[in-house]
């Protein structure tokens, strides 16, 4: 379920340095815990879902391990290891468990995220 892709509303959460390639924070945008991971794997991209993981019911997704499974870009809860899409927020294990997704950017050095 990916939000409004064409919003005029988005929120600078970091410098794209603050993110160690490849990992993830956790942002409070609108009293909601978004996750934001830096991707880089060969040119740098972000993405954002939501933290709250479905399968443990907590809000860890920030901290788990960014990969990839053929071709999609995920990162593995660190609680019961569920893989989520980070394009799409679908859970491999149980698409009934899918998490939600914002749009994401950079622009200037600065990572943002559209509510």
């Amino acid at each position: 379920m990916h939000r409004d892709i064409q919003t005029d509303k988005w929120i600078a959460v970091c410098d794209l340095a603050d993110i160690v390639p490849n990992t993830g924070v956790c942002a409070l945008l609108n009293d909601a815990q978004v996750a934001v991971f830096h991707v880089d794997d060969g040119s740098a991209r972000v993405f954002a879902i939501d933290n709250y993981d479905p399968n443990s019911e907590a809000s860890v997704l920030s901290r788990g391990l960014v990969g990839s499974l053929g071709e999609r870009i995920v990162v593995a809860s660190p609680i019961y290891k569920q893989h989520f899409d980070l394009q799409t927020g679908e859970c491999l294990e149980a698409p009934e468990h899918s998490v939600g997704t914002y749009p994401a950017r950079i622009d200037g050095g600065k990572v943002w995220v559209g509510l």
